[in-house]
């Protein structure tokens, strides 16, 4: 699973925020902005973009909201977590309708719990659990326009625990230690039978609680530090 074809909405436009404070043709900064003012509100502008959510365009830059794109396995290949949002684009002749699971099942748009249109629809994912979306436009659902999403809580997330070196009993290393010896001497069938045997244990992955919090933070962090730095040495 990947966030992968999302776009970071910021407030701040970065070029935009240039252009207003930085003079191209003399090489200068103009009114009463200063080089150590503009650095911290980029470095503002920069911590506010990592803490908001991710956007995903539904269907992904090579989808849509139609017919024609596999929905199913582009949601299967993303990893909503709560925060994010969904971009629905889509000609006037569509919409877009929240169902419940059951009317999600059976295509039926007659007990909606949101209804949009307009050709442009933003919808936020602010809690976990499965959300579902329809187009009502007769057989357009039973063509494969609908979309299930299953939003994560961010403490939700699991990660593989790195591997460890596999620790050794210290009998099996007095038993093995020999056979590495610059000069080995001649081993018999039964003196091979009675060396132990070592077993190896497989890792298996342990969950970490928060791992996407921590790392929002940590960059929150890294930033604060990167934008201070930046203030005293000017």
């Amino acid at each position: 699973m990947q966030r992968g074809d999302g776009i970071r909405r910021s407030p701040l436009h970065l070029t935009q925020l240039q252009l207003s404070i930085y003079d191209g043709a003399t090489g200068t900064f103009t009114g009463m902005a200063s080089r150590k003012t503009f650095l911290c509100v980029l470095s503002m502008a920069f911590l506010v973009q990592i803490a908001m959510g991710v956007d995903y365009p539904v269907g992904g830059t090579a989808g849509g909201w139609d017919t024609n794109t596999d929905l199913s396995t582009w949601a299967t290949g993303q990893t909503f977590v709560a925060g994010d949002s969904l971009t629905f684009k889509y000609p006037s002749s569509h919409d877009v309708v929240e169902v419940t699971k059951a009317d999600y099942d059976t295509c039926s748009g007659s007990n909606p719990l949101g209804s949009y249109t307009g050709g442009s629809t933003t919808i936020k994912l602010t809690t976990p659990g499965k959300r579902y979306f329809i187009c009502t436009t007769p057989g357009h659902c039973a063509a494969g326009m609908k979309l299930e999403v299953d939003v994560a809580s961010s403490s939700a997330i699991t990660a593989p625990a790195p591997i460890a070196p596999t620790p050794m009993n210290s009998k099996h290393e007095k038993s093995v230690a020999p056979s590495l010896a610059p000069e080995v001497a001649p081993t018999t069938d039964s003196t091979v039978s009675n060396l132990p045997v070592v077993s190896t244990p497989a890792p298996s992955p342990v969950p970490i609680s928060g791992a996407v919090e921590s790392m929002k933070w940590a960059h929150i962090a890294l930033g604060l530090g990167f934008g201070l730095f930046l203030v005293l040495t000017i």
